[in-house]
Parts: structure tokens; C-alpha cells; sequence
């Protein structure tokens, strides 16, 4: 019986829906290999963030509290998951592919000896003859990969799944002890953009502008009236971002961060490749553009031609006058 061992991520006393997307994964991999998975909670004062996780089917939800975890930090946190899937025998580590576990899980698997697949996006295959779907060359190709190690460490791309629902049932919640070591470096301080609106990889609509917005006044003129009355996040191309129109928080793409909303509302962006590769699985994909040749239109499922100076804020006004 294989074990598996999931990452929980969260910020600021919220669980992340990556998170819970992982944990599809998880249900699959358990499903495929036979066996069950645990969730582990890193932190301080995160009992409530376990809480929330004890319904959705772990054998057990375990929790490392502790000062060493009230921030986050690669070194003493891939150490706590590496010794917790050694003495845990797990053979499977998962973490979403965000932020987090893209600095984390690479030492983890140093730490174990395993394979690492990253960015998976499906599975295929049982047994020993599991393998693992993951995206190359900017999406163009899905590749089909194995592991030949004794296990494996896997980032999950939370925007190929749908978010675990709870199946029933209480999980255990245990507490953990590892020892995290002296950490070489420290935590000195987070700067975070501060938002009330969505959490762009977290958000159901997501509103991106383009380089087609002329400058950073105009992109935020024409963009934040749009996502207030859609309760959207904002998003941006990488030539609006290279452009200085928007810090690169905002940038989504192949090298910036991959959204799936239910409604993704592309304005004045042309639709390169690299930023199809971060929102093409998009639910409901609109598009405004003045050129009606742009590739942007290939995946859209609905097209506006014409100015986005004027057919952008029209929408933004109808929007907010059916909502209210």
C-alpha cells in the first residue's frame, strides 16, 4: 500500500484552493497506486487551518506548529516534509505548483533521492506503471513521463483540477514532530502587494490587459472598472509588464503564473503563445481586440473587434448596471 503525503498551502490564516485541487490529484494517486494520503499542515498557530481539511478523505491530517514555521522558508520546511515522508514511508510527496512549492519541493527530492515531476496536469496508467502528464514547450506538447526512483515528488498544476469537495467523514488530527534544523538564512520581512481584489490564481474571473493600452495610466483606467464590476482580479500580458504598466505580480503567462477562472477577459492583448500557455484553460475565454486577425481569437469563445478604449468600459458599465 503506497503512501502519499500533500502539502497544505496557506497565506495569512486562509487555505489556498490550490490546495484543494492538489488533493483531487491525491484521491487519483491513491486510487491508481492503491493506498491513502495525509495532509500536512506547516506553521504557527494553523490548528484552524487543519480543521478545515479534516473532511475532505486524508487518513490523517498532520500538524508541525511551531516558531520555526511561523514564516515561510524553504530549508527548515522541505526539511519537515522530507522527514515526515521518511517516517511516514510515503512514497508520493504533493504540492501545489505555486510560489511555495516551486522553491520547496526541488530540495525535498533532493532530500528523498526522488524523481521529481513538475507542473503535472493528469496521470496515466496504475501500479508500477504509473506515469505522469506534464506540459512542455509552452504547453504545445503534452509530455508523458515516468519515475524510476522509489518515489516521486509532484507540483501539481491546481488549474488542470477541480477543487476537492469534502467526501464525508473526520480525519484525525495529529500533532508532528521534526527537527527543522538551524536555517542558514532568516526571515526579515514580506512585501506583499496589498488587494482587495482576488487573488489572481485563486479568482473565478480574472481581467487581463495588454501592451494594446498605450501606458500604466490608461492600463489601470480602462482595467480596474471592468474588475470591480465583475469582482475580478487583474492580470496582465508580459509585454504590458516588460512595458511597466503593472508590476509583474500580475503577469500571466508561461513564465508568470497560469490561471484557470470560470470567465477569463482578455482586452488589447494579442494572444502570443507564451500567454495563451497561462490561461488557455480558462473556462469561458472573452477577448477584445482592434485586430481581427490576433491570435487571441483562435481560443476565445467570444470576440470583440474593435477599440478598447470604448468597448471595454461599455462592458464594464453593463456589467456593474445587471449586477446591481
Amino acid at each position: 500500500m503506497a503512501r502519499i503525503l500533500v502539502f497544505a498551502d496557506h497565506h495569512d490564516g486562509e487555505l489556498k484552493k490550490s490546495t484543494l485541487q492538489t488533493i483531487t490529484l491525491a484521491r487519483e494517486l491513491a486510487g491508481r497506486v492503491g493506498g491513502g494520503f495525509d495532509i500536512v499542515v506547516l506553521g504557527q498557530g494553523v490548528g484552524s487551518i487543519a480543521q478545515q481539511l479534516t473532511g475532505y478523505g486524508a487518513e490523517r491530517v498532520l500538524v508541525v506548529d511551531g516558531p520555526a514555521f511561523e514564516h515561510y522558508l524553504a530549508e527548515p520546511s522541505s526539511k519537515a516534509l522530507a522527514q515526515l515522508a521518511k517516517s511516514g514511508s510515503a512514497s508520493f510527496v504533493l504540492a501545489s505548483s505555486g510560489t511555495t512549492g516551486k522553491d520547496m519541493l526541488p530540495r525535498v527530492a533532493a532530500l528523498l533521492g526522488f524523481g521529481m515531476v513538475a507542473e503535472c496536469t493528469g496521470l496515466a496508467g496504475s501500479g508500477s506503471d504509473l506515469l505522469y502528464k506534464r506540459p512542455m514547450y509552452a504547453g504545445n506538447i503534452i509530455a508523458t513521463v515516468k519515475v524510476n526512483t522509489p518515489g516521486a515528488v509532484i507540483s501539481v498544476r491546481g488549474s488542470e483540477f477541480a477543487a476537492a469537495t469534502e467526501s464525508g467523514g473526520t480525519s484525525p488530527v495529529e500533532s508532528a514532530s521534526v527537527d527543522p534544523g538551524t536555517p542558514k538564512a532568516s526571515f526579515v520581512r514580506f512585501d506583499g502587494v496589498k488587494s482587495e481584489r482576488p487573488e489572481l490564481t485563486e479568482a473565478d474571473v480574472v481581467v487581463a490587459g495588454g501592451r494594446g493600452l498605450k501606458d500604466g495610466e490608461n492600463f489601470f483606467k480602462i482595467m480596474e472598472p471592468l474588475a470591480d464590476a465583475l469582482g475580478a482580479a487583474i492580470g496582465a500580458s508580459r509585454a504590458a509588464v516588460d512595458s511597466g504598466f503593472c508590476a509583474n505580480d500580475y503577469q500571466v503567462g508561461q513564465t508568470g503564473k497560469v490561471v484557470a477562472p470560470k470567465l477569463y477577459i482578455a482586452v488589447a492583448i494579442s494572444g502570443a503563445i507564451q500567454h495563451l500557455a497561462g490561461m488557455k484553460n480558462s473556462k469561458c475565454i472573452v477577448a477584445i481586440n482592434k485586430d481581427p486577425e490576433a491570435p487571441i481569437f483562435q481560443v476565445a469563445d467570444y470576440g470583440l473587434v474593435g477599440d478598447a478604449f470604448k468597448l471595454a468600459p461599455e462592458l464594464a458599465e453593463k456589467a456593474a448596471a445587471a449586477r446591481s
